[in-house]
């Protein structure tokens, strides 16, 4: 089945084309090729500071933590999700240059039938650990509590979600001015980083629908009918072979399918905050590869032609959604970071510095990259698989 008609069945879509069509008639901020939306200092009225504000939810991924803690009764699953809704805002903002005092305010909805005021102390525990461990490599953010509200009706389980707010000067923003002779250092979305307590499968918070449904075999679909939108074509619902606690084996320990496609939203930011107390001035761009994937550079960018050329070996995650699925490789660069989620574009000469501050706290990191003139906008991917255009 073709790819495109495969998410259409699901009410998905990797472009997203829709909702960028709603929104074209916005106002694009101060700077609109920078990653967030960047605003006038509205509290202040200060010409000298600027204001951001980000909104996002850890997305249909709370399907997948709500059938493996009804499984396992691993509890665990949900500190995962409180990450996932928290670093899908910050490490955008921090794509602009923001690493500290951040306010950040939650949004759960729940149907409390299903899901138990244990799952929701977990969520919002997680939350001020999460918070007390970024305090610790200097990332300062201020929880501003937030709403959770019973609303069974329109919620099938539970959506997560958070706002972040901040302040801060607009000598210190980062805004992308993505040239001809820069080069692109890619950050691993896989490993363990020196501040995860596990192995991470580098997910991040897209492409969770297919990969949920593509992976995971049809028994799910009857023994969590809560898992799923029943309006969805049966064909396109759990086509996969795995059950959630199948195992697979990476660098030599074995792990579940289910804690492998959950494995939390990795944070950037202890290794952004470095890289921007030694070399804020060099950063000429950076591009969070979350919705869009390796693509998402192409918003963020004007006449260039992005050559991607030596990205990282495929992780083991996005190898089995790719064999379970049969979707093209082509589609998969465009729906899952594929292993780099986090993109520098700079100067050749400064590439080393950034890549040893990464691997200073065990994230893998490599020149990916480079930029070349064109008279549009225009993406190559040269992989293993072939060469993709976009």
């Amino acid at each position: 089945m073709d790819d495109q008609l495969r998410y259409g069945m699901r009410g998905v879509s990797a472009s997203k084309s829709e909702v960028h069509e709603a929104i074209k008639g916005l106002d694009q901020g101060l700077f609109p090729l920078a990653f967030c939306k960047i605003l006038p200092d509205v509290a202040a009225n200060d010409p000298a500071y600027c204001n951001l504000m980000h909104a996002d939810t850890a997305g249909t991924k709370t399907s997948l933590a709500y059938m493996y803690w009804k499984e396992t009764g691993d509890l665990s699953v949900w500190k995962g999700i409180a990450q996932d809704a928290i670093v899908m805002n910050i490490d955008d903002m921090a794509c602009v240059g923001c690493t500290s005092d951040i306010l950040l305010s939650s949004t759960i909805g729940r149907n409390k039938n299903l899901i138990t005021g244990d799952v929701i102390a977990t969520i919002i525990q997680s939350t001020v650990e999460f918070i007390e461990e970024l305090k610790k490599h200097g990332v300062i953010v201020h929880s501003a509590g937030g709403e959770t509200a019973d609303v069974g009706d329109i919620v099938r389980t539970i959506d997560v979600g958070y706002t972040a707010f901040a302040r801060m000067k607009r000598s210190d923003l980062i805004v992308n001015d993505i040239r001809p002779g820069q080069v692109i250092v890619g950050l691993a979305s896989f490993g363990q980083a020196t501040y995860e307590q596990e192995y991470n499968g580098g997910m991040g918070s897209n492409g969770l629908t297919s990969a949920r449904h593509d992976v995971l075999h049809k028994s799910h679909s009857t023994k969590y009918p809560d898992s799923y939108d029943h309006n969805t074509n049966e064909k396109v619902v759990y086509i996969g072979s795995k059950q959630l606690t199948d195992t697979i084996l990476i660098d030599g320990k074995e792990m579940t399918i289910g804690k492998l496609i959950l494995s939390p939203t990795r944070t950037f930011l202890p290794v952004l905050n470095k890289v921007f107390e030694q070399h804020r001035a060099k950063i000429k761009g950076i591009i969070h590869c979350t919705g869009g994937a390796q693509t998402k550079v192409l918003k963020f960018a004007e006449g260039v032609h992005i050559i991607k050329d030596n990205l990282f070996s495929t992780p083991p995650l996005f190898e089995l959604i790719q064999s379970e699925s049969g979707t093209s490789w082509k589609e998969m660069y465009q729906v899952f970071n594929m292993g780099n989620r986090l993109e520098f574009y700079l100067e050749p000469q400064h590439a080393e510095e950034i890549i040893a501050i990464a691997k200073s706290f065990n994230i893998d990191a490599q020149l990916i990259g480079r930029v070349e003139e064109a008279t549009e906008n225009k993406l190559t991917i040269r992989s293993e698989y072939g060469v993709f255009e976009y």
